[in-house]
């Protein structure tokens, strides 16, 4: 390490935020430009070097932080970037999206805080962009073999630019009218401005592989059809059967799923629509579900102008602290976490009834009730215990003009009929059923990401795409010599 006694001299310091009144009026990352490369080296040279390194264990990419944090501590970018990118293809988009499990594996973070290693992340592929250190990579042969690959989000794309860069001809086929999936329409624009997106697509085309838009496989191309024509077949569709809420008044008008009402607000920003159809301006919001999705809407719908926001948690507020009896370190506690979004809610007190920030927490939906033609107008909810049951004399009612279901997804969906025409197996919860080389039981068929894993974090995803590319690789040629970062049958360090 540069500075062996940087941990103990020098506190930890985040990339800062633009103030709130100014960043809720555009659509623009929610960072201040240009305000994490001066702090950045001093940050870095906080990694102990540690000799057993937990954040390795804590990111399933197995990047190689010590490592990376040491070169940018001495400022050596260019090392830095290819330490990085060695692990992980799309460092630019785990360095804004990713929950940082690494962090909280972080040995210094046993009693300090930990080092800021989403943050350096960040720095580094932003600055090999801006320098030039990740250029196209076509492979010098073709071992004409043909993949195709279902799917354009993380797990989609990493599998695409292994197999592509090993040599392989790869077509990457989706639904939607851009590349992107999830990163396209579900993630703000605030989150991850979509020229980043942009940008690794680019690269990708001009190593050689080829991108199908508004193609369905299953509706607008026989699944049968697609295998017939590839020697392999990469399913990557993610996991995008929503759940629903059975409850009384569900089928009212303004009551929408997330995934409905972000990829909306994200066309506004493409261009695409002046107005979203489901714009929360001048409405009573209510999200209904605690994560990261509802999170995303929390951010939307005040940049549209709603009148109020609330955010229903079924869980009790967390604690500050991790609690090391239920939650030991290295595992990934559930703490309070204050998100942009709720940042900006608490400011702007977009919901003066909730517990913190826009959040209710401990609360449970009972019950929509509308007016006479048939439009959302209020939602009850109820207090739930630890076991998440009502507790008595606690029901309370909202105003709702819109509604937002934000509670997860259970697999892949299947209206396609890509799953029935290949006649897939199904684990019991509904996603893909696959061996320990990501086959499932068709041949020449794999299966990566949340459409076979279950709903899970984008570092995740993109270890799953680096994983299955190189089973297929080995499929198609007998060996690989492509990282295997994870087996499917992997699991985060949780308690």
């Amino acid at each position: 390490m540069a500075d062996p006694k940087g941990f103990m001299t020098t506190p930890r310091q985040e990339w800062p935020r633009r103030p709130v009144e100014q960043r809720v009026r555009d659509w623009d990352e929610v960072y201040v430009p240009g305000a994490l490369l001066p702090i950045i080296s001093k940050q870095a040279d906080r990694c102990m070097d540690c000799g057993i390194p937990f954040c390795h264990q804590a990111c399933p990419l197995g990047n190689l932080i010590p490592e990376w944090n040491d070169l940018v501590a001495r400022e050596d970018w260019r090392s830095a970037s290819d330490r990085l990118h060695a692990t992980n293809n799309f460092p630019e988009f785990t360095g804004r999206l990713c929950p940082a499990p690494c962090e909280a594996g972080c040995v210094l973070a046993i009693n300090q805080p930990a080092v800021t290693i989403k943050n350096v992340e960040c720095a580094i592929a932003d600055r090999a962009w801006e320098e030039g250190f990740t250029p196209p990579r076509p492979p010098e042969r073709l071992s004409g073999k043909t993949v195709a690959v279902i799917g354009s989000g993380p797990t989609g794309l990493a599998a695409a630019q292994q197999l592509t860069r090993a040599g392989h001809t790869v077509a990457v086929y989706e639904k939607d009218d851009r590349i992107g999936g999830l990163m396209r329409y579900g993630i703000p624009e605030f989150k991850m401005e979509k020229r980043h997106l942009e940008r690794r697509i680019e690269q990708m085309r001009a190593e050689g592989t080829k991108f199908r838009t508004s193609t369905a496989v299953g509706r607008d191309v026989p699944a049968a059809e697609l295998r017939s024509r590839y020697d392999a077949v990469v399913i990557a569709t993610g996991a995008t059967a929503w759940r629903e809420l059975p409850v009384p008044g569900r089928a009212l008008n303004g009551i929408h799923q997330a995934m409905e009402y972000l990829p909306l607000a994200n066309r506004v920003c493409e261009g695409d629509l002046e107005v979203s159809p489901l714009s929360a301006a001048g409405k009573h919001v209510v999200i209904v579900g605690g994560g990261d999705t509802g999170a995303d809407c929390l951010g939307t719908a005040v940049r549209e102008g709603a009148a109020s926001v609330t955010q229903l948690d079924i869980y009790a507020q967390p604690g500050a602290e991790r609690d090391e009896d239920a939650e030991p370190w290295p595992t990934y506690p559930k703490v309070y976490r204050l998100s942009a979004a709720h940042e900006e809610a608490r400011e702007l007190r977009t919901a003066p009834a909730a517990d913190a920030d826009a959040r209710l927490f401990a609360a449970s939906t009972l019950r929509f009730t509308g007016d006479a033609r048939g439009n959302v107008r209020s939602l009850h909810l109820v207090e739930v215990d630890e076991q998440r049951l009502p507790v008595p004399g606690t029901e309370r009612t909202l105003p709702a003009d819109l509604v937002l279901l934000a509670l997860g997804f259970s697999g892949p969906d299947q209206k396609d009929g890509l799953i029935e025409q290949l006649g897939l197996a199904l684990q019991p919860r509904g996603t893909i059923a696959r061996d320990d080389g990501f086959a499932t039981n068709a041949p020449g068929v794999f299966a990566a990401g949340d459409a076979a894993r279950g709903q899970s974090l984008i570092v995740w995803a993109i270890a799953e795409g680096r994983a299955v590319a190189a089973a297929v690789d080995h499929y198609l040629t007998g060996s690989s010599r492509l990282p295997s970062p994870i087996r499917p049958t992997d699991r985060p360090m949780v308690v």
